[in-house]
């Protein structure tokens, strides 16, 4: 199945923590001066475009990112991505969104090298379109796991790895397990994250589950619910699952999830989780 676009999509709650997030862990990355490798197994299209037909469809956009824009105070970390977006477009206006790509290439410095996956026939030539300088970013049509166990250990040594599918297949959940397995044994010192939906409280604790079943150490739980997680209304939240995460991240994260819920959250059942799966 390859019917998921993630255009749809662009902007929302689930979005946001995840690029904030993503945004933390490249500040930690660029603090020290040796390069990083960053693999994005399903990487859409780099950026999107919100007058397009399919983001208006919906506006998920304007109860996730414009809600942020709109506000003049926000905690730091929150603070820097929404800068990150408004440096993408003209002032005082909201027209691009950018994907992990394009959030990983913001912090991106010379000697750091990207490589994307994307596997969608029509999303791949365009990821491939925005970034033409295979110096800065390997571009590959093809199945964003296999890269994990092809691209480890990096030759940089110090690395960040992005799986987020769209879990439209059910297997997704296992395999990005795996792939997160994989990776570790491969590169231990590199730092996963998996993004997930909240469709139900169990399926997002059977992820969880298994995540932990795996005994990797140092993995902590990020969650943003904007409603029940078990409300019949389709993506109720969505977490990430952080192994090797900064060690400022979850200190950060407990200060910000707070005023996220108040913004992003649709009453009173919006709540937020940071924790640990498996301590150091």
């Amino acid at each position: 199945m390859l019917s998921y676009r993630h255009i749809y999509h662009a902007g929302n709650h689930a979005d946001i923590l995840k690029h904030v997030i993503v945004s933390q862990i490249c500040q930690h990355l660029i603090k020290k001066e040796a390069p990083f490798f960053y693999l994005d197994t399903h990487a859409g299209i780099g950026e999107y475009p919100l007058s397009s037909t399919q983001a208006q469809k919906n506006k998920e956009f304007e109860s996730g990112i414009a809600k942020l824009i709109a506000e003049s105070t926000l905690p730091e970390p929150i603070a820097e991505f929404v800068q990150l977006v408004q440096s993408m477009n003209p002032p005082n206006e909201l027209l691009t969104y950018p994907g992990s790509p394009k959030v990983v290439s913001y912090y991106q410095r010379l000697k750091d090298k990207l490589h994307l996956c994307e596997l969608h026939p029509s999303d791949f030539p365009v990821l491939a379109a925005l970034f033409p300088n295979k110096r800065k970013a390997n571009v590959q049509k093809g199945d964003g796991f296999a890269a994990v166990r092809a691209m480890l250990p990096p030759p940089q040594k110090r690395g960040f790895v992005l799986m987020d599918p769209p879990y439209e297949v059910k297997k997704d959940y296992q395999t990005v397990v795996n792939a997160l397995s994989d990776g570790y044994k491969r590169f231990p010192t590199g730092t996963y994250a998996i993004w997930y939906p909240v469709l139900s409280r169990q399926q997002a604790n059977n992820l969880i589950s298994s995540v932990k079943s795996t005994g990797i150490r140092n993995t902590l739980l990020v969650e943003l619910l904007i409603r029940d997680a078990d409300a019949d209304k389709g993506m109720n939240g969505s977490g990430m699952i952080i192994t090797n995460p900064p060690w400022t991240l979850e200190t950060e994260a407990a200060q910000y999830l707070p005023i996220l819920t108040s913004l992003l959250g649709e009453g009173s059942a919006a709540s937020f989780q940071v924790r640990w799966i498996t301590p150091e």
